[in-house]
């Protein structure tokens, strides 16, 4: 049940990508460099991470381009948004948006 739920979400997201006109990057190749940090379920194993399941999806969008603008530093996270487009990030919001959030 679970991982439909993911597919789900992921197919809503990818179909916001393509309606848009994204670059070539797909959700799942973005959310490739993610996982590593935020975890699979969005949910982070580290203290120092945060949690991205569940959060706001206006909130997540602009925290993403506060980091690609230089608004908001942090070397990681600048790096792995400078060349995000404006689909990409907006997909990236919503995908994690729809995931539960930690009880």
């Amino acid at each position: 049940m679970r991982g439909s739920w993911i597919a789900t979400a992921g197919a809503v997201c990818l179909a916001a990508l393509v309606a848009v006109g994204a670059r070539a990057e797909t959700l799942d190749a973005v959310l490739a460099g993610c996982v590593p940090c935020h975890g699979e379920d969005g949910i982070a194993r580290d203290s120092e991470v945060p949690h991205l399941a569940g959060q706001n999806e206006i909130y997540l969008a602009n925290q993403i381009r506060a980091f690609r603008s230089g608004e908001r530093v942090h070397p990681e996270m600048a790096f792995m948004t400078q060349d995000m487009a404006d689909a990409t990030i907006e997909a990236l919001a919503v995908y994690y948006s729809m995931l539960p959030a930690r009880p």
